[in-house]
């Protein structure tokens, strides 16, 4: 079986667990990573896992299954890194949605749903592991079971919400708050990416997050 899994950022945390499984993979499957849409070429089933842009229906069409990883109870939390958001909101727990890719994003039949709780003092990279581990099970579910993989469409009488993009911005802090109001900004922004920062006149201080 030919799978195709698209990530469109190769600095993104989730690569070396997608390598790891990739090696996994390959001893039974033809397995590629690919960071640009316009080079898929074709296969049994595509994933998009934290990728970042649209893709055509006619890449669509080359796969039987076209699967997204989307870190929210879809229909609620459509959008762009709801995790996060949800996390900033104080929930204590993250559902991970294994959706059939559609033209309308996140707007596709469901697959499979999971559900990992948060430690209230998990920092970013150690939400990373529980929710790319997550994630990296349900690919494995899809793989093998994908000529029984059943689907469901999204829940009509739930209203969706949606998340709007994060920006560089989303990570400032405010000085006149303390670091406890401001503790679940702080813990998911990741360091190497998206910094918390905050201001002081015309200088920008990066703030790093540690246990100790």
């Amino acid at each position: 079986m030919k799978i195709v899994i698209l990530n469109s950022d190769p600095n993104h945390p989730i690569n070396p667990h997608l390598e790891r499984l990739t090696s996994e993979l390959v001893k039974r499957h033809q397995v590629e990573v690919v960071r640009t849409a316009s080079k898929i070429s074709g296969g049994q089933i595509l994933f998009l896992v934290s990728c970042n842009v649209k893709v055509s229906q006619s890449i669509l069409d080359k796969f039987e299954h076209c699967l997204v990883l989307h870190a929210s109870d879809l229909p609620k939390g459509r959008g762009w890194s709801p995790h996060v958001w949800e996390l900033i909101n104080r929930n204590s727990e993250i559902t991970v949605t294994m959706l059939e890719a559609r033209d309308r994003i996140d707007t596709g039949d469901i697959y499979a749903k999971k559900t990992i709780k948060i430690p209230r003092l998990a920092l970013w990279d150690e939400i990373n592991t529980l929710l790319f581990s997550a994630e990296i099970d349900m690919i494995k579910f899809a793989v093998d079971n994908y000529q029984k993989l059943a689907r469901v469409p999204q829940n009509p009488e739930i209203t969706p919400t949606y998340y709007r993009k994060r920006t560089p911005a989303d990570s400032k802090l405010d000085i006149s708050k303390s670091i406890s109001e401001q503790f679940d900004l702080i813990r998911v922004c990741d360091p190497n990416r998206f910094p918390a920062y905050f201001e002081i006149g015309a200088v920008k201080y990066k703030l790093t997050l540690e246990k100790i």
